[in-house]
C-alpha cells in the first residue's frame, strides 16, 4: 500500500528519501572496462557470451538485417516510428544554434564556432523490454547536430540478436552503424575502441547500474550525457482531478523498474485516498504488475499539501525527472516550476506523450539532478570553439592591461608574450 503523508507533519528527510537496491558494482565494472581496453574484441566477445549468453554473429548489423527487421515489425509500426521521428526532428531542429562573431573598431575579431562532435556512441538497453523510442530520442538530435558518425550498441537479448523494433528505429533515425553488444563491456569498447568497435568521442543513452557505472568510469576518456538513475514521476493534482487517471500516470513510470519512483502531491486528502485505492486496483492488471507493485511499495508516496502552490514548491524540492501539473490552468503554475526534467501541462497530457511521440526528449535528469541538469538536446552533440584576432593597433591598446594582469598573477612569461610585440626591451 502506498504511504500518505501530510506535508509538515513528517520530516522532509523521511518524505523525500528513496529506497533502492544497490550492488557493489564498481570493482566488477572496473575489471570489465580494463579487460576490454587491453583485450579488445576477444575480451568483449567473452563478456558478451558470459552475460548475454551469445557471441554475436555478425558483430555489426548488416543491411540485410535492417531490411529483415523492418519486415518483421511491419508497415504499421514502421509508419508509427516515422511519425514520431517527424515530431522529434521538428522539436529538436529548433535547438540548433549558430556561432557568433564580434568585430570591433580597432580591428580585433572575437567569435565562437559551433561544431558537431565527430563520433557519438548511443547505448540502447535490451533485457526486460525493448525501447525503440530511446533510439529516436538519442540518435535524431545527434544527426541534427551534424555528428559525423553515430554508432549504436544494444545487447543481442532477443533470440540472440537485437530486437527488430530497435533496429527499425535505428534505420528511421539514420544511425550509421549498429553493433550487437551491450553492458559495461559495450561502453568500454566505445570508449577505448577495439578491432571492430570504433572509439567515439561521447557516449549517451540509459542503461542498468553496470552501464551507468561504466559510463562514470570512462568519463574523461570520453564525454557522457549523464548518469541516469531509475525513472521518476511526480504528479501535482488538485481536488478536481480524476483518481483513475492520476493512478494510471503514476504507474506509467512505476512499471519501468522496481527502483522507480512515483509520487503524487495534492491539496486534497480525499483525492489522495482515492488514488491509493486506485493503485491497488490497477497494479494487478498491469503486464508488469510485479515491477510496478514493488516500485510503489518501495518508493511510491502521496504528499498532501496545504494548497497547489505549496505542492509546486514541494515538487521543486524533489526536482523530479517528469512533472505533471494536473490542474485546469497549468500555465499559471509553470512559471513557478524551477526544477524538473520535463513538465506535462494539464489534464490531457500524460507523461507517455513525451516518452514516445510529442517531440521533446525523454532522456532526462534523475535523482534530483534536474536542479542543475537538462534534458538531452542538440547541445549535447556539439562543442564550442572560440577564436580571436588582434591587429597591431588593437594589441597596443590592450597589451599594458594584459601585462599588468599577468604580473599580478606572477606569470612573467605571460606578461612578456603580450608586451614583447610592441617593446623588445620589456622587463619582467
Amino acid at each position: 500500500m502506498i504511504r500518505i503523508y501530510r506535508y509538515g507533519e513528517v520530516p522532509n528527510s523521511e518524505i523525500f528519501k528513496r529506497s533502492e537496491e544497490t550492488a557493489d558494482v564498481h570493482a566488477a565494472v572496473q575489471e570489465i572496462v580494463q579487460s576490454v581496453r587491453n583485450g579488445g574484441d576477444e575480451a568483449l566477445l567473452a563478456y558478451c557470451e558470459r552475460f548475454d549468453g551469445t557471441r554475436p554473429e555478425p558483430l555489426e548489423v548488416t543491411e540485410e538485417m535492417f531490411r529483415n527487421a523492418l519486415d518483421e515489425v511491419g508497415e504499421e509500426f514502421a509508419g508509427l516510428l516515422k511519425r514520431a521521428a517527424v515530431n522529434i526532428r521538428a522539436y529538436h531542429s529548433m535547438q540548433k544554434r549558430d556561432g557568433f562573431e564580434i568585430r570591433k573598431e580597432d580591428g580585433s575579431v572575437l567569435g565562437q564556432k559551433i561544431l558537431p562532435i565527430e563520433k557519438v556512441g548511443i547505448y540502447v538497453p535490451g533485457g526486460t523490454a525493448a525501447y525503440p523510442s530511446t533510439v529516436l530520442m538519442n540518435a535524431i538530435p545527434a544527426k541534427i547536430a551534424g555528428c559525423g558518425e553515430v554508432v549504436m550498441v544494444s545487447p543481442p537479448t532477443y533470440q540472440g540478436r537485437i530486437h527488430p523494433a530497435i533496429l527499425a528505429a535505428a534505420y528511421v533515425a539514420g544511425v550509421d552503424r549498429v553493433l550487437q553488444i551491450g553492458g559495461a563491456q559495450a561502453v568500454a569498447a566505445l570508449a577505448y575502441g577495439t578491432q571492430s568497435v570504433p572509439k567515439v568521442d561521447k557516449i549517451v543513452g540509459p542503461g542498468n547500474v553496470f552501464v551507468a557505472e561504466a559510463k562514470r568510469q570512462v568519463f574523461g576518456q570520453v564525454a557522457i550525457d549523464m548518469i541516469a538513475g531509475p525513472s521518476e514521476i511526480l504528479v501535482v493534482a488538485d481536488s478536481a482531478s480524476d483518481p483513475v487517471i492520476v493512478a494510471a500516470d503514476m504507474l506509467s513510470q512505476a512499471e519501468h523498474d522496481k527502483n522507480a519512483s512515483a509520487v503524487l502531491v495534492t491539496d486534497s486528502m480525499k483525492l489522495a485516498q482515492a488514488v491509493a485505492g486506485e493503485l491497488e486496483k490497477q497494479i494487478p492488471i498491469l503486464p508488469r504488475h510485479e515491477i510496478a507493485g514493488t516500485s510503489i511499495e518501495r518508493n511510491g508516496k502521496i504528499i498532501v499539501a496545504d494548497d497547489i502552490r505549496q505542492a509546486v514548491a514541494i515538487a521543486n524540492e524533489i526536482a523530479p525527472e517528469h512533472l505533471e501539473l494536473c490542474v485546469d490552468d497549468p500555465f499559471a503554475l509553470l512559471e513557478e516550476v524551477r526544477h524538473a526534467g520535463s513538465v506535462f501541462l494539464g489534464r490531457y497530457c500524460p507523461e507517455a506523450m513525451g516518452d514516445y511521440y510529442a517531440g521533446p526528449n525523454h532522456t532526462l535528469p534523475t535523482m534530483g539532478t534536474a536542479r542543475f541538469s537538462s534534458a538531452l538536446s542538440v547541445d549535447d552533440f556539439v562543442k564550442k570553439t572560440q577564436y580571436l584576432y588582434y591587429t597591431e593597433e588593437a594589441l597596443k591598446n590592450a597589451a599594458q592591461d594584459v601585462y599588468d594582469f599577468a604580473q599580478r598573477e606572477g606569470l612573467g612569461g605571460h606578461a612578456k608574450s603580450a608586451m614583447i610585440r610592441i617593446d623588445r626591451e620589456v622587463k619582467i
